[in-house]
């Protein structure tokens, strides 16, 4: 059986409500060669000849054979189903949605593809950002060439890149930021759970705090890059994103990160680069946020409330409730996310709803996590583990009217489990992120899977971020509990490796002493 010819008007549509009247057959369809013997038609609409090649080549791009690539993309590549067509008229893709449009003199250059998983053809002018992305796939050029040559940030060229992903006139590879691959999957897993297009580098740029809480983990003395040391660190970063095919946030925080005297230059640095930037940090004045905002709007903007005005400043010291609540208005009137983080103990434990309603209508996000009895923590009581569970339950039924309450402990997914509700992304957006998709990156450069807890797998000054993320240390790390290896909810939970550490568990072997799984489990059989 034989293909159907397709007809002139089904390859030629504008053109032909255009010219009115062609011949039933054209040699080869090619209406474009066919118009250099009409030079009547022509001259009265000169612009009909690259129209019909405009109108031939959406026709290919839409009955073309081409298939995703059955290999992964290892570079970024120009979209096989895609037409670059260069014309001596300006609005022609304009002219196929309405014919009355008049195109102009002037060269342009025309895209006509098909994405990914999508059947429509586009058909839309090149802009000059589109055509360097599709230069730079097609000749691999690096984008901090591309930045030196345009005079621009590197940061600027990969966002046009991105757009041209995203667009789909360009393929890019997939993540290499992925769970190992004797990592047990479910039958029903989420796949989604198991690659993380995201990394976070949480850099604690200094241990200068202009506070210190009872439950620090950390009041060590750490020597300190200088601001040389500091754009390395950068650049390390850079290449490893590059490598692993992700983007990247850089957490600043410390300490007090805004306490650094190279922070802002930093923070320019790694914007410049592209980065997606986030804050952990102090109520700071207006002038330095407003100079931050200059360069670049971070994701989020957290601080830390303890409970209670009373038991807050207990904790972080005198006046601090009443600094962070005026700090989260002119958070707000900057337009900038701001979170509240809550550590909870026992002593906090009936305080954090009471807090959630009081901040209300003040923050965008309102989470906690569980106290890691390390550092100064070590002298403060965790919250009880037997009745954990039903303090889940009070913060869900609460969350219900209360907006800005937000998920973030892992436990909640056995809750979710047992509800048959979907899953969500647990602590680090898949399950717990330590030495997955986030790191922690101290001032002396030393990295650990976690900052909660000592979980030292190597240095950035000594060797490269790379080796270390590839390193078998890590990889003990990113596998977590053994004790978790059959959980139903693992992919988006594995439990907190610094709670348990705390404990004086094992982390490698033992269970997160709040898991409750097993207990509901129990009661359904």
């Amino acid at each position: 059986m034989t293909s159907a010819v397709p007809l002139l008007a089904d390859i030629y549509p504008t053109c032909c409500r255009i010219i009115g009247s062609l011949p039933e057959t054209v040699p080869g369809n090619d209406l474009a060669a066919f118009l250099e013997t009409r030079p009547d038609t022509l001259h009265a609409r000169p612009y009909l000849q690259d129209l019909a090649r405009l109108e031939a080549a959406r026709h290919r791009v839409m009955t073309s054979p081409i298939c995703p690539p059955t290999v992964p993309i290892t570079e970024l590549t120009v979209n096989p189903a895609l037409e670059l067509l260069q014309v001596q008229w300006r609005n022609l893709p304009l002219l196929l949605q309405d014919p009355a449009r008049l195109p102009e003199p002037g060269e342009e250059y025309i895209l006509i593809w098909k994405s990914p998983g999508h059947d429509g053809v586009r058909v839309t002018s090149a802009s000059g950002h589109d055509l360097l992305a599709l230069k730079m796939a097609e000749e691999q050029i690096d984008s901090r060439i591309a930045a030196a040559e345009a005079g621009v940030t590197v940061g600027a060229v990969d966002a046009l890149v991105q757009r041209a992903c995203q667009q789909g006139l360009l393929l890019a590879p997939c993540s290499r930021i992925v769970r190992d691959p004797d990592f047990p999957r479910g039958e029903g897993d989420n796949p989604g759970f198991f690659t993380a297009p995201t990394f976070t580098l949480q850099w604690h740029i200094t241990q200068t705090c202009d506070l210190h809480c009872r439950h620090c983990y950390d009041r060590s003395r750490r020597q300190e890059f200088d601001l040389a040391q500091g754009i390395r660190v950068l650049d390390e970063l850079y290449d490893f994103s590059r490598g692993r095919h992700v983007f990247t946030q850089v957490t600043f925080t410390g300490g007090n990160p805004m306490l650094h005297p190279h922070f802002l230059e930093l923070y320019r640095e790694a914007a410049s680069r592209g980065f997606l930037t986030a804050i952990l940090g102090n109520p700071m004045p207006r002038r330095r946020i407003e100079d931050m905002l200059e360069v670049q709007r971070p994701e989020f903007y957290q601080v830390s409330l303890e409970g209670l005005s009373e038991h807050n400043d207990y904790i972080r010291g005198h006046g601090h409730f009443d600094r962070v609540l005026a700090f989260l208005e002119l958070l707000r009137e900057l337009k900038v996310y701001s979170m509240v983080m809550l550590t909870l103990t026992r002593a906090n434990l009936a305080q954090v709803l009471p807090l959630a309603e009081e901040l209300r209508d003040r923050v965008d996000l309102f989470t906690f996590n569980r106290l890691a009895m390390v550092g100064e923590g070590a002298a403060l009581a965790s919250a009880p583990p037997d009745i954990f569970p039903d303090f889940l339950e009070a913060y869900l039924a609460a969350r219900e009217n209360n907006p800005c309450m937000g998920l973030k402990d892992s436990m909640f997914n056995i809750l979710r489990l047992r509800d048959k509700q979907p899953f969500f992304g647990g602590c680090a957006g898949y399950g717990c992120g330590a030495a997955f998709n986030f790191l922690a990156l101290l001032p002396d450069g030393e990295i650990h899977a976690c900052r909660k807890f000592p979980s030292l797998i190597g240095n950035l000054f000594t060797s490269s971020l790379e080796d270390i993320y590839a390193g078998e240390q890590a990889g003990r790390y990113r596998a977590g509990s053994a004790a978790c290896l059959e959980c139903p909810i693992r992919p988006v939970c594995g439990g907190c490796l610094a709670v348990a550490h705390g404990f004086g568990l094992d982390v490698f072997a033992e269970r997160d002493p709040y898991c409750f799984i097993e207990r509901l489990q129990n009661l359904s059989s």
